[in-house]
């Protein structure tokens, strides 16, 4: 799955620089999304701009207890395991393109919301620290019923 991810992620975003000039954006799904092509060298809303020493710091550490925590609860909850999964694949693709890149290329912007550009690991990290919140709140609630 993450090999998968990460290829998919790559096409993406050769398809992005190869057909979008630098800072602009295209339609896509009109009103809905478009495509951009931005070069984030921080964080979500410009926060932390060329900070590429913190970020590998945060990676690295992040990466590791994930790994660790994967590994220890590889026979636990699906919500557990699927969240650590997305955290883990989209903090290496963003990783990868930080370490490559000295940036990470940005690339869907909603058009229905004032949000950041972000891309395919953004999405998994997002989507794996929702799925880590489940799990914690469905956690809470079967030692509850079980005290």
């Amino acid at each position: 799955m993450l090999c998968k991810h990460i290829l998919i992620r790559k096409k993406d975003k050769n398809e992005t620089v190869a057909n979008i000039t630098l800072d602009s954006k295209k339609d896509f799904l009109p009103g809905l999304m478009s495509l951009a092509y931005l070069r984030n060298y921080g964080a979500a809303y410009s926060m932390l701009q060329n900070q590429q020493w913190f970020f590998t710091v945060v990676t690295v550490v992040v990466m590791v207890v994930a790994v660790y925590y994967f590994v220890k609860n590889i026979k636990g909850s699906l919500w557990l395991l699927s969240g650590l999964s997305l955290m883990i694949a989209g903090g290496l693709g963003n990783f990868i393109d930080r370490l490559r890149l000295g940036y990470v290329v940005d690339m869907f912007h909603l058009d229905f919301v004032n949000f950041p550009v972000f891309n395919v690991a953004d999405s998994c990290l997002t989507v794996g620290v929702i799925l880590l919140f489940v799990h914690i709140l469905l956690e809470e609630k079967n030692e509850k019923y079980e005290s």
